[in-house]
């Protein structure tokens, strides 16, 4: 969370990224964390929890919009959608 709102200057090496590979990262670490949500078996229905987790890049990304050191981006939206996507693709074939 902390990475979310600091100024990426504030990162070491985040600023010499690229754009595929600031996407790459968000996809990554939604595919991440969609998978252990799915594995952890929560009582919670896969469908609430992966929205959940969309919902919590949404929100990151509407924090950016007012932060002055960080930026909204829908390609952003994007990338985190399809690691959520590919991890759901990949538990269903699972079950």
């Amino acid at each position: 969370m902390w990475l979310s709102v600091v100024p990426a200057s504030d990162i070491p090496n985040i600023a010499a990224l690229s754009f595929l590979t600031d996407k790459a990262i968000h996809f990554l670490i939604f595919l991440y964390l969609s998978s252990l949500g799915l594995l952890s078996r929560f009582t919670l229905s896969n469908i609430y929890l992966l929205i959940a987790i969309f919902s919590f890049g949404l929100i990151i990304e509407i924090i950016h919009f007012y932060h002055p050191y960080r930026y909204f981006e829908l390609a952003d939206i994007a990338a985190n959608s399809l690691g959520i996507l590919l991890a759901s693709l990949i538990f269903q074939k699972k079950d």
